[in-house]
């Protein structure tokens, strides 16, 4: 089959690699019809990762059953499904509480919880930007699809319930959202543009979105945020001109460690110590943006250690909270999946450019540079653009 392999730092290619298979009873296998170049991908292509050469990559994953393991009985040969990108077993500790990102079972590697597909450091399973993928666990890990979801323009839709779309409402549950708020975002990737789409649908009164580059904030604007760009203004000074002083009740990180300011200076701390500044006494904040435990190739010292400079007693002297950590994508994508079966929403409006597999090289590059007009870059293996 083909897939994208990683080699090293900004170098991947489309190779032809062993055909992904049934390897245990409880596994499915999905001919992959459309998945998705996530920010996160960005972190291993630049090297900035533990990722092995070799490796197939991609975690936002859509597609048709083709084959069952023998134990499977509720996932049927011919269902459309989508992944979450967390690989989950369903009966650990920690999946029978709904934290399937932290599952016990899945990753290897002692000492460490949760797993993904295509990913450093979350266990030795391959990506599905590729023509097959192995879905273990595949009665748990399968959202079966309606029957829409053959339509390919419908799959730009469900292919996001894999872990942009959850993610970004989970930025909003971990900031303890609730109808009425305002809510500042702090970068409007993919991830921050469903964050704040998910708080637009939970009745925020007030979306403001912190980002420089244009053709992001105007997606942004297209729901009804507030556009606010940091290279030509304070974000802390705009945030409080707009919520007359007090401060947004909600924030949301959606940019992770490798945050830099207008000058493209990296600054792991940025985003977190501008929220603090922006969020009200007493208010909450969401962190998704990914942090690392470690960072060799940071420019920042203390983040080579997985450190940052944070202001903590401002922090606390403002009674804020704080939640963080990767979204466990099964405990949304189910009713998510209902919002956009019943026209209630369309998150497929982040989506910029469809692709063949072979394209996936020249995507990744346009895509990692944040050129205009690259928001969100959809992938089909089976060699349509949609």
């Amino acid at each position: 089959m083909k897939a994208v392999v990683y080699a090293g730092p900004r170098q991947i290619s489309v190779q032809d690699v062993p055909d992904a298979r049934i390897e245990r009873p409880t596994d499915v296998l999905v001919r992959v019809t459309t998945t998705n170049i996530c920010g996160s991908d960005l972190h291993m292509y630049e090297g900035r990762t533990t990722m092995e050469p070799g490796r197939v990559l991609g975690h936002e994953n859509l597609g048709e059953v083709v084959e069952v393991g023998s134990a499977v009985d509720r996932v049927r040969v011919g269902d459309m499904v989508c992944l979450p990108f967390n690989i989950s077993c369903g009966f650990c500790a920690n999946c029978e509480k709904g934290l399937t990102a932290f599952c016990l079972t899945t990753n290897p590697e002692p000492g460490i919880a949760g797993a993904a597909y295509g990913f450093a450091g979350m266990g030795p399973y391959s990506g599905g930007q590729a023509e097959l993928l192995r879905v273990p666990y595949g009665d748990f890990n399968c959202l079966v699809l309606p029957e829409d979801a053959r339509d390919r323009e419908r799959q730009k839709d469900y292919v996001m319930l894999a872990d942009i779309w959850p993610t970004g409402w989970h930025a909003t549950q971990l900031a303890r959202m609730r109808a009425g708020d305002s809510v500042v975002i702090y970068g409007s990737g993919p991830v921050g543009l469903m964050a704040a789409y998910s708080a637009m649908i939970r009745g925020a009164s007030q979306v403001m979105i912190v980002d420089r580059h244009p053709d992001r904030l105007a997606k942004a604007e297209e729901i009804g945020a507030i556009a606010i760009d940091d290279s030509r203004t304070s974000p802390v000074d705009r945030v409080m001109e707009l919520t007359g002083g007090h401060g947004a009740d909600r924030g949301c990180e959606c940019v992770g460690f490798q945050a830099h300011d207008p000058q493209g200076v990296e600054h792991p701390n940025m985003t977190l110590n501008n929220l603090v500044k922006s969020v009200k006494f007493a208010g909450t904040i969401g962190v998704v943006g990914v942090f690392i435990p470690t960072d060799p190739g940071s420019p920042d010292d203390l983040y080579k250690q997985g450190e940052i400079a944070f202001d903590y007693g401002m922090f606390w002297f403002k009674g804020q909270t704080i939640g963080n950590g990767q979204c466990s994508v099964k405990n949304y994508n189910r009713q998510l999946c209902r919002l956009i079966e019943t026209g209630r929403a369309r998150p497929s409006w982040v989506v910029s450019q469809e692709l063949r597999l072979d394209d996936a090289p020249s995507g990744y590059e346009h895509f990692d540079r944040r050129d205009d007009g690259w928001t969100k870059v959809v992938i089909h293996p089976d060699g349509s653009r949609g």
